[in-house]
């Protein structure tokens, strides 16, 4: 229980480090910047209290809000895909949810991307929602979302692979 409380603190902190320092620096043509932290609230383990996440949820986003001085966003988004969460995890991994079985390094590729995917683009939309906050300039939102979207989940996929335990 010790070990994994300090896995996922580590976890909470690299990511939020890596965000801050290096990923928020990124502002390619003005639409395309990763949001790799997402992946503390997407590796989280499933078994887990759902009150738990939601409160870490807000508290990683709070802490990238106080680093990038953006007002709650962050925190927003984030809290409404922990709060999302459940219900995309049964349509991405189906019975192995129901089960609450999944491990995410044993799980099929397809299902695993369906999820990262998801999870992204409902905090991308979210996230860039809240930031223009205005319906005249849906089609900024959607661009920033899908080319956001696009890189967050290659870097998540990425990460994922490169960091994932083999198990036997």
């Amino acid at each position: 229980m010790n070990s994994i409380f300090s896995i996922h603190t580590v976890r909470f902190v690299i990511l939020v480090f890596v965000q801050v320092l290096i990923l928020n620096h990124i502002n390619f043509l003005g639409y395309i910047n990763p949001y790799i932290y997402i992946l503390f609230i997407a590796l989280f383990p499933v078994k887990n209290n759902r009150v738990v996440l939601i409160l870490l949820s807000f508290l990683l986003g709070l802490t990238v809000d106080m680093f990038l001085d953006t007002g709650g966003i962050h925190a927003g988004a984030c809290v409404f895909i922990a709060y999302a969460r459940p219900v995309i995890l049964k349509s991405s991994f189906g019975m192995i949810y129901e089960h609450q079985s999944i491990k995410f390094n044993t799980v099929e590729f397809g299902s695993k991307l369906t999820y990262f995917t998801l999870l992204t683009v409902l905090h991308h939309i979210v996230l860039f929602s809240l930031e223009i906050f205005s319906v005249s300039r849906i089609l900024l939102i959607l661009q920033k979302t899908l080319f956001s979207s696009i890189f967050t989940i290659l870097l998540s996929v990425i990460v994922t692979i490169i960091f994932s335990r083999k198990t036997k």
